[in-house]
Formats: structure tokens, sequence, C-alpha cells
């Protein structure tokens, strides 16, 4: 009952704290993003490098994974002109330099893996949490406005698949969706995540117009698909690892990829999704 209180309480703050970011304002969005971005990352490359990991291997990775967030919100957003939004990219190629040049003098018995991790980190969480800004500016004919309402609809949908799944499969679970990475996911829980969804895109078609109807429950889908996939691929990387929960930063919940280990596949499969749907640039 005591695991339960706290897993509770850290998952209404949890909650609470990115919807309140979100719809503060679009600064406070940024700020959220890298927050979020150089926790998650410290986490990453902690695991898999490990305590003998060199400090300053693991600042130039952070430093250039917070700023491949930060151009991508520069670049999505309307704070930039039009002219410079691509220059805003130059600072992160000398990082991508940087990361190859430092191994020539950190003297590592296997460079290669070195680098494999730090462009692994950059892919895997820095460039899916930057691209979260594009679901946070909507094109209007002249300009882009800050408009929270679809990123949030995004968390909403990450969040209602994992609880759909999650009843739907406690209920009537018997067919195992990936038995050899996660055991306890069920089809039938997946498919439940994604009923779930669905209701929350009708939902959300009759409030918001940003998307049609049948875009709504394109999304609902592609988020639910891909947030499953990219549990499984959290789940794969801990196996891997030999390891339960990632972290301990967030009481009762594990680490900051066990709580965005959805978003990290789903957040590209989202951008991929409105774009095909010509809802953005």
């Amino acid at each position: 009952m005591k695991n339960l209180i706290i897993r509770a309480i850290t998952g209404i703050l949890f909650i609470g704290i990115i919807i309140g970011a979100i719809l503060y304002s679009k600064y406070t969005l940024l700020a959220l993003l890298l927050v979020i971005t150089t926790l998650t990352l410290t986490e990453f490359y902690r695991l898999i490098e490990g305590s003998n990991s060199p400090k300053i291997t693991l600042f130039v990775n952070i430093l250039g994974g917070n700023y491949l967030t930060l151009s991508l919100y520069l670049y999505a957003s309307d704070i930039l002109p039009a002219f410079s939004k691509g220059i805003v990219f130059i600072p992160y190629l000398i990082y991508f330099l940087c990361c190859f040049i430092i191994q020539l003098y950190m003297k590592d018995k296997d460079p290669i893996t070195r680098w494999s991790h730090s462009f692994m980190g950059q892919v895997y969480i820095a460039l899916p949490i930057g691209l979260l800004s594009f679901l946070a500016f909507e094109p209007s004919s002249t300009f882009l406005f800050y408009n929270p309402w679809l990123l949030l609809s995004f968390f909403a949908f990450i969040w209602i698949n994992d609880t759909g799944a999650f009843l739907v499969g406690s209920a009537i679970g018997k067919k195992r969706l990936f038995e050899r990475i996660s055991p306890k996911k069920s089809w039938e829980g997946f498919w439940g995540g994604i009923a779930f969804n669905l209701v929350l895109a009708y939902i959300l078609s009759t409030q918001f117009n940003v998307l049609s109807q049948l875009e709504w429950y394109g999304l609902a889908i592609t988020v639910s698909i891909f947030a499953t996939l990219g549990d499984l691929c959290e789940s794969l990387l801990k196996r891997t690892l030999q390891i339960k929960d990632s972290g301990s930063i967030l009481p009762g919940h594990g680490g900051m990829l066990d709580r965005f280990d959805s978003v990290l596949l789903a957040a590209p499969a989202a951008v991929i999704y409105l774009f095909l749907c010509h809802q953005f640039y």
C-alpha cells in the first residue's frame, strides 16, 4: 500500500509538471524539454558506459544533446527569422566533429564503442525529445503560433494507451505480444490500448479542429503502435544490460527512460504522420 501511494503521488506530480509546463508558455515548454533531455541522457550514458565513463565525454554528449533539442525547438518555433533557421544547426555539426576528434586524445581501448554510444544517445533520446517541438507550433497563413493542445493530446494518447493496455491486458490478456522481451505484454492489451485511444481521439476531434476526425484517429493509432514499440525497445535495452529499472529518480516509477520510453519512438512517428497529413510546413 505504501508503494502504491508513493507511485500515485509521483505519477500525479509527474503529469502535473508536464501539463503545467506545456500550458504555461512556449518558454516553459523549452525548459521542460531541456530538463528531460539532460536527465534522460545522463541516465542513458551512465547505464551503457558505467561509472568509468570519462566526465568530459559525458559532458560533451549531454551538451550536444541539449543543443540538438534546442535547435529543433528554434527551427520549429516562431522565435527565429526564417532566413536563419538552417544556421541554427551548425553548432551541432561542431559537436559531431568533436565526438570523433576527442577520441584521439582519450586513449580508449575501444573508441568505436564510445562513438556508437555517443551517437545512439543523440538519435535515441535527444532527437525525439526535440521533435516534440513540432507538435507545439501550428502554422497560419503568415506565421507560426504556439498551440499546446496538440502536444498535450500526444501525451494524453501515450498515457491512455498505457492505461488501456494495462487494464485490458490484466483482465483478458492471454496471447503474448513479445514474450522474449516483455513477458507481461499481450495482444489483447495492445488492442485495448488502441481502443482506448480511439475513444480519446473522438473526444478530441469534437473539441479541437487542428486535425480532422479521421486524422485524429490516425494519430491515435500511430501513437499507440509506436509507443508500444518504444516500450519494447527500452525493455530490450534493460534486458541486454540485465537491469530492472533504468534509474530511481522517480520513486515508484523507476528512471527517466522508464517514463519516456514510449515517447522516444512515438514522437518521430507522430511528426512523420502529421507531415504526411500536410499539417506542418
